[in-house]
């Protein structure tokens, strides 16, 4: 090779290194300068993907796009504002008469009932508990000072977290409202950047994402919100105090797909201490019914019209939720959806290429 020639490959590979690097470059600052916006984005993506089935049909019913869309957005916004409220006004509430009554040295915790000891396993256990509580709290709460302090830090923790998210939900719903108001043309922009990366698939997986992002909103958050409704109308009947807090406590489990009877269970427990026998047993049958509706819920409404298998969908959802928190929810289940699929694809080729090759 001559001189010449070599001095001008390395003359442009210097050229297309700065190139790549100055875009690299780009790229990088452009992400630095979106990123605290990142999760509101893709919160508001997600939630304009949710809704647009809902928005569509209120449409055509109603006629006028822009105002179903404000409307829905600030009902919605009112829906999620207002229990929030209540529930931080009960426990602040809650925790100023807590304070006010060990300060004065009352007794904060209700004497037991005798029906306490006719609890299976444990009642004699509990009712000594319960009393010792109620005969000096200060004294039973410093001897289990540490866990008491484990669980409240873990509350603190998760009310907090569900603080940020209904703020972040918020907040994001302008950007979902401004994504619906102009569906046409972002549609047509996702369509054209999955085309561009995917080729003659890349519409038929941008509905694919689009179905499973519904699906989870459907099967996982939908369910989680029917149940935790549902189990707060059982504990308001029944004046379970704090009943917001354990209503949002079920909701968060169901979510993340532990069994709500963690939270249930103790509940059903206390009202059998101070309710009379058939309204207790009504309440504990109906509150088991709604721990284990998710059983039933969830098949029905995840995975319908997705040609994605739903236990795909779930592993998905669970360990995208674990890694990147509740936007992981949709996100997980959108990236192993696609892996699921790039893998069938890759075993139908491999099934025609060996049918092909056979005599």
């Amino acid at each position: 090779m001559e001189p010449l020639q070599k001095e001008q490959i390395v003359a442009l590979a210097i050229e297309i290194a700065l190139k790549i690097g100055l875009l690299f470059l780009l790229f990088y600052i452009a992400f630095l300068i979106t990123k605290p916006f990142l999760g509101i984005i893709l919160w508001g993506i997600v939630l304009a993907v949710a809704f647009s089935p809902v928005i569509d049909r209120l449409e055509n019913m109603i006629g006028g796009r822009k105002k179903v869309i404000v409307v829905m957005a600030l009902f919605a916004s009112f829906s999620l504002v207002v229990p929030t409220w209540m529930l931080s006004d009960q426990i602040v509430e809650s925790s100023r008469s807590i304070l006010s009554a060990m300060q004065e040295q009352k007794n904060i915790i209700p004497e037991p009932t005798q029906k306490v000891k006719e609890w299976p396993l444990i009642g004699q256990e509990s009712y000594e508990l319960w009393e010792n509580a109620h005969n000096n709290f200060q004294a039973t709460l410093e001897r289990f000072s540490p866990q008491i302090k484990a669980v409240l830090q873990k509350m603190v923790s998760v009310i907090k977290g569900v603080f940020g998210v209904v703020i972040m939900t918020i907040v994001s719903m302008a950007v979902a409202a401004a994504l619906l108001i102009a569906k046409e043309s972002a549609t047509k922009f996702y369509y054209r950047v999955m085309e561009r990366l995917l080729g003659k698939r890349g519409r038929e997986w941008a509905d694919m994402t689009t179905l499973t992002v519904r699906s989870v909103a459907n099967g996982v958050v939908g369910v989680a919100v029917i149940q935790a409704v549902l189990a707060l109308a059982g504990m308001l009947f029944m004046h379970v105090p704090l009943a917001p807090l354990w209503a949002v406590m079920v909701m968060f489990l169901t979510i993340i797909q532990l069994p709500a009877l963690i939270v249930i269970g103790p509940i059903i427990a206390y009202v059998f201490s101070y309710a009379e026998g058939t309204g207790a047993t009504v309440f504990a049958a109906y509150m088991l019914v709604v721990g284990a509706s998710d059983g039933v819920l969830k098949p029905i409404l995840m995975g319908r019209g997705v040609d994605i298998p739903m236990l795909v969908i779930l592993i998905g959802a669970i360990g995208g939720m674990m890694l990147m928190g509740m936007i992981g929810l949709f996100l997980g289940a959108v990236i192993f959806a696609l892996a699921y699929k790039l893998f069938m694809l890759w075993l139908e080729e491999f099934s025609e290429s060996s049918s092909l090759q056979a005599p």
